[in-house]
């Protein structure tokens, strides 16, 4: 199996060092290149092919999320795991919602950091049941910079244009279920549930399941929505 290759973003150079020599020290990691601020990470994305990049989100140029909407515009793009010092702050949202396939804090022990980047590559999100309850319950909520209640008629729209199975796995995404639990609750193959989420984020043109999970709660489906 080739190798992941990884490109590594923070603006301090000492951070930067020590997560390639960590993440480079892995077993089938590959760290392919290091930038000082997201400015910079289009273009070296473009030159490496990377297949995950490791993202500060605060930096004092061009910030992780400003990166990480920009690479998710790009045609074929890496996975982007975000850096952050907080569980469940606004930019952590928003870097969900560009597309970021989940984050880690700067705190996380170094095997944890690496388990993060290969289940990303496999297509599992990397949050905790507990940060996604969180961060799902912001975008419910309708905070600042969330667009819930703005957003709420269309989310609803783009729910309705899924068949009745592919709506009853969207709604337990939006759950936080995990595959096998959705295939227990809704008597299903796990095959067929993997299916049924590819199709969705292909239809709704969504990036990963987090994004599926924001999309359910900013439609907040109630009763009079379930036909």
């Amino acid at each position: 199996m080739a190798a992941i290759k990884l490109v590594v973003v923070d603006d301090d150079p000492l951070v930067c060092s020590a997560l390639s020599v960590m993440m480079g020290g892995a077993d089938g990691i590959e760290i392919v290149g290091e930038a000082g601020d997201g400015g910079e990470v289009v273009a070296l994305v473009e030159r490496t092919r990377p297949d995950v990049v490791l993202m500060d989100i605060q930096m004092p140029g061009v910030d992780g999320l400003t990166a990480t909407e920009q690479l998710r515009a790009c045609a074929d793009p890496p996975e982007v795991v975000v850096l952050t010092t907080f569980h469940a702050d606004e930019q952590v949202l928003r870097a969900l919602r560009a597309g970021a396939a989940g984050f880690v804090l700067k705190d996380t022990p170094p095997a944890e950091i690496v388990d993060a980047v290969r289940r990303v590559v496999a297509g599992d999100p990397v949050l905790s049941p507990e940060v996604t309850r969180q961060l799902i319950s912001r975008a419910a909520a309708g905070e600042p910079d969330t667009g819930s209640e703005n957003g709420r008629p269309d989310a609803r729209a783009r729910l309705g244009t899924l068949g009745e199975r592919q709506r009853e796995v969207a709604l337990a995404v939006g759950q936080g279920k995990s595959n096998a639990e959705i295939a227990a609750a809704l008597h299903m193959g796990l095959p067929t549930v993997k299916t049924h989420v590819s199709r969705i984020l292909a239809k709704l043109g969504l990036n990963n399941r987090v994004q599926i999970a924001l999309l359910v709660h900013d439609a907040d489906p109630g009763p009079a929505d379930s036909s």
